[in-house]
C-alpha cells in the first residue's frame, strides 16, 4: 500500500478531481461509541479488499477500519473482474467489519446492506437516484438508459471478519467510460460530485445501516432491512436470466428477495426458484 511517485503522471494533474484530505475524513467520521476506528487513505494500490484483507487476517486491522484509494490499478469486482478508472474519478474502499452477536448464515445480507446504504447516503448527498441491481451493482439512469456506476464485493477476513468493498464512478466523463453500459453520478447530473461528502454520507450511512442490522442479530425483517432493499431494487419487477455457476441458466420474473437475501424468480413452468449466486441480466420490463 505505499504510495508510488506519480510525480510526473498527468493522471495526477486534474484540477477537477482534488485529492482527498485523509485527516479531515478522520475528523468527520473516527468519534468515540462509533462504528469507524480509523480512515486512511492511500495514493495507489491494487486493490483495497486485497490489502484490508491481508491486514485484518494479520491481526493488523480491527473492526472500523477504512482504506481508500484515489486509484485501483487492480481493483476486483465479481467473478474475477476488474475495476479500472482513472485516478481520484471515483471513490473506492473497502471497510472492515466485524458482526460477531450475528449468526454468519445472516452474514450474506452484507452486500445488500452495503448496497441501500450507498444508495441511501448518494440520494442525500449528491442528489442521484440510485437503484440497486440484485446482487451488488449500482445503477443510475444516464439519457433514459439505466448504467451501472458502482459495484460492492464481501470477502472473508478471517474466521470473524468482513471486509466489503465499494466502488463508485463519480466524475468518470463520457469518454472515460470502459465500456458504454457504463455511468456515472456526473452524467446522472449529480448536484455534486465533491467526494469527501459523498465519502461521508455514504460511510455515516452505512453505519446507521450496519447498527441496525446488528442491533437485530442480523434479522431483516426486524431491521426492515429486507423491505427497504425490496424497495430500491430495479431487479424486482423485471423478467431476467439468471447465470448460474456450472453455466446454468435460469430465465423467470424476479418477484422477490427472501429471507436469506437471494432473489427469487416465477418461470414460465410455474415454478419458484430462489438464485442466491449468478449473474443477472435484466431483459424487459415484467
Amino acid at each position: 500500500m505505499t504510495p508510488r511517485d506519480a510525480s510526473d503522471d498527468s493522471r495526477w494533474s486534474d484540477l477537477d478531481r482534488p485529492p482527498l484530505n485523509a485527516a479531515a475524513l478522520r475528523r468527520g467520521l473516527v468519534r468515540e461509541g462509533g462504528l469507524w476506528r480509523d480512515v486512511e487513505v492511500v495514493r495507489a494500490t491494487g486493490s483495497t479488499n486485497t490489502d484490508l484483507v491481508d491486514l485484518a487476517t494479520k491481526g493488523k486491522a480491527g473492526e472500523g477500519a477504512v482504506l481508500v484509494a484515489e486509484e485501483q490499478t487492480a481493483g476486483k469486482g465479481r467473478l474475477d473482474r476488474q475495476w479500472t478508472a482513472p485516478a481520484r474519478s471515483g471513490l473506492f474502499f473497502s471497510v472492515l467489519l466485524n458482526p460477531a452477536e450475528v449468526p454468519v448464515a445472516r452474514w450474506g445480507w452484507l452486500p445488500l446492506l452495503t448496497g441501500v446504504a450507498v444508495a441511501t447516503g448518494l440520494s442525500r448527498s449528491a442528489g442521484v437516484d440510485t437503484a440497486l441491481k440484485w446482487p451488488n451493482d449500482l445503477l443510475v439512469t444516464v439519457g433514459g438508459e439505466e448504467r451501472k456506476a458502482g459495484g460492492i464485493l464481501a470477502e472473508r477476513a478471517g474466521s470473524s471478519g468482513v471486509v466489503v468493498g465499494v466502488g463508485i464512478n463519480v466524475t468518470l466523463r463520457a469518454d472515460e467510460l470502459p465500456v458504454p453500459q457504463a455511468g456515472s453520478l456526473a452524467l446522472a447530473g449529480a448536484v455534486s460530485t465533491d467526494r469527501d461528502p459523498l465519502l461521508r454520507a455514504v460511510l455515516r450511512s452505512l453505519e446507521e445501516w450496519y447498527g441496525r442490522w446488528r442491533a437485530a442479530a442480523g434479522d431483516p425483517v426486524v431491521s426492515g432491512l429486507q423491505e427497504t432493499y425490496a424497495a430500491g431494487c430495479a431487479t424486482l419487477g423485471r423478467v431476467v436470466r439468471a447465470e448460474l455457476p456450472g453455466e446454468r441458466a435460469v430465465t423467470g420474473e424476479a418477484v422477490a428477495i427472501d429471507g436469506d437475501g437471494r432473489l427469487v424468480l416465477a418461470t414460465e413452468e410455474g415454478v419458484q426458484e430462489p438464485v442466491g449466486a449468478g449473474d443477472i441480466v435484466h431483459l424487459r420490463p415484467a
